[in-house]
């Protein structure tokens, strides 16, 4: 049986928390094109007015700036991170928008973490799902995520992936087609690759 593979930083700790947050986008720049290509895709909904998001492993708020400040029809934000660190720095990150924020300190690694959350149109995730640890559990995590979708809603997965350009190692991460199983495994009926760079992928998935 593959084993979990631990984590070398500790990010509920405010000091790997900030060297991971000082980091993250001076390593991957191209983020933010990732980043917009989520915001497009909340935008293209033009008949969703008031949307709910949710984002999983929401971090220091790099995302949600971006979607708050982009993306004028979202009506509720629900950022959920393991990490009481990662959410004083998105705080600090959003300044006002934070108001607008429901900050949720949960583990996706637990099965029941979708629970009392209610209904999305969108969830969204970026570099997020290889802190389960081991590939194995994605699908798992998929299919939580597919019981608190709306029926027209949008699940917008963005992670690294292995193989050529991508990463090394093969039981923490998966490859493009992988990941696409996985979304399928865990309930997703439709399932699109919308940008691939830089050792990052990011997939759209639907129920319907």
């Amino acid at each position: 049986m593959s084993h979990d593979i631990p984590s070398p930083i500790d990010l509920r700790t405010m000091h790997d928390a900030k060297e991971w947050e000082s980091t993250a986008m001076q390593k991957r720049p191209w983020r933010t094109d990732f980043f917009e290509t989520v915001a497009q895709e909340i935008r293209s909904i033009s008949r969703l007015r008031g949307v709910h998001v949710l984002e999983l492993g929401s971090g220091p708020g790099f995302l949600a700036k971006h979607l708050l400040d982009h993306t004028p029809n979202i009506a509720r934000y629900v950022a959920l991170d393991f990490s009481p660190a990662m959410h004083r720095l998105a705080i600090q990150r959003l300044g006002e928008q934070a108001s607008r924020v429901e900050f949720v300190e949960r583990s996706f690694l637990q099965s029941t973490w979708h629970i009392d959350l209610g209904t999305f149109d969108f969830v969204v995730t970026h570099q997020a799902v290889h802190e389960l640890r081991h590939k194995r559990h994605a699908t798992s995590l998929h299919a939580s995520v597919a019981q608190i979708l709306k029926p027209s809603g949008l699940y917008l997965v963005c992670d690294h992936f292995s193989g050529a350009g991508g990463m090394k190692n093969t039981d923490l991460y998966m490859s493009s087609d992988e990941q696409a199983q996985a979304l399928t495994q865990g309930g997703f009926m439709s399932v699109r690759c919308l940008r691939q760079e830089g050792g990052l992928v990011l997939h759209g998935a639907s129920i319907e």
